[in-house]
Parts: structure tokens; sequence; C-alpha cells
């Protein structure tokens, strides 16, 4: 685990932003923090409830993309032929989602901050640095892996092609460079047990601060 300065926040609750590309095993290690007991918050769960039946999305996308909507939810296999390869469609959603996303993420951690005995809260976000995210954290740990990790572990996804890996590496952050800009860096190259040990070490870092 390589780490860079780990700056004490003024908050009573540590921000901790989890961050990696595709294919380097972030969900992997948010469950591991979550095991140790640490609360995560997760961006792609909390877009997910604003989609669902009812969520808060629902009625602003359907109006801005007519026809993705079904059983007053919306239709991701719908909806994406209308933004895969739109950047003006992309934007429009990001414009319609990233705010309800926003709030979302400020009730969970209101309700985290008036727990007293809890130092330390992991948000979990794909595009942290693709959206800015680490201003809304007071340090950021990247999950990471050689390229040829990263793209073995992606390939035998269902479906996956080279093609469609090279698209979605190209909307994101290049992970050297997301290391570069991290607090912490998870290594998930190494056995699980190794993983985990680098997880306990920037709780304990974390929580002493």
């Amino acid at each position: 685990m390589a780490t860079q300065n780990v700056h004490k926040s003024n908050r009573a609750v540590y921000r901790l932003g989890l961050t990696g590309s595709i294919g380097m095993g972030k969900s992997t290690v948010a469950q591991m923090f979550v095991r140790r007991g640490i609360p995560l918050w997760d961006a792609d769960k909390a877009v997910q409830a604003l989609y669902s039946a009812g969520g808060g999305a629902v009625g602003l996308v359907g109006d801005a993309f007519p026809g993705c909507v079904v059983d007053n939810a919306v239709s991701r296999p719908l909806l994406a032929p209308l933004v895969v390869g739109n950047e003006e469609g992309i934007k429009k959603l990001e414009s319609i989602v990233h705010p309800l996303v926003t709030t979302h993420r400020q009730k969970f951690l209101q309700s985290i901050a008036e727990q007293a005995d809890q130092k330390l809260v992991v948000l979990d976000i794909p595009l942290l640095f693709e959206t800015h995210g680490e201003d809304q954290t007071d340090g950021v740990a990247v999950v990471s892996a050689p390229q040829e990790v990263q793209q073995a572990r992606v390939l035998a996804r269902p479906g996956m092609t080279p093609a469609k890996f090279q698209a979605i590496l190209k909307r994101q952050v290049p992970d050297e460079e997301k290391r570069q800009q991290a607090d912490f860096v998870i290594d998930t190259s190494v056995s699980l047990e190794d993983t985990q040990q680098q997880v306990a070490s920037i709780i304990s870092k974390l929580q002493q601060a």
C-alpha cells in the first residue's frame, strides 16, 4: 500500500472516498471496509434507488428521455441507447442525476454524523475523479492492480469485448493519474489476505488521526 499525507479533517467523521477503474476490485475492497464496521455509501446503489419505481429521478429522466420509463421506473436498457455515444445526452442525464445523488449522499452523511462513536465513513464513488468528487471527501483511496491483471479480469466478464473495455477506459481517468492523486493506494493484485491487511491499516490510521 502506498500513501501520501494523511490530513486531519475538521469534521467529526472522516470521509474517505473509495474509487478505482473498472476491474480493479473496488467492490471487493468496499465490502472489506463494511465487514470491519465502517459505514459505506455506494454511489451506484444510490443511482439504482433513484431509478427504481417511485425514485426521485424517474419523472425527470422520463421527461428528458421519453420512452425510457417502464412501470414507473427508469429502464436502463431503454435509456442506454439514448445516451451511449451521445455526449449531449450524457451531459443532460448527468445534470439531472448528479444533484440528486449529492442530496442522497448528504442525507447519508447527516445520519452518520448523528452517531457519536463513528469516526470514519467510506464513500464508494466509481467516477470520483471524473466528477471532481474528491472535493467532497477528506481523503481518497484508489484501488489498483497492474494493467494485465485488470484486463484479464474485465475480459472474463460475460458479454465483455476488447472494444467495450477500451470504450469504458476512455471515459475514466487513467489508473496512473488516480494513484498519483490518492492518499492511499490499495493493491488488489496480491492475495485477499494482503488486501485485507491494507484496508485494516488504513482504518487504523484514520481512526487514530
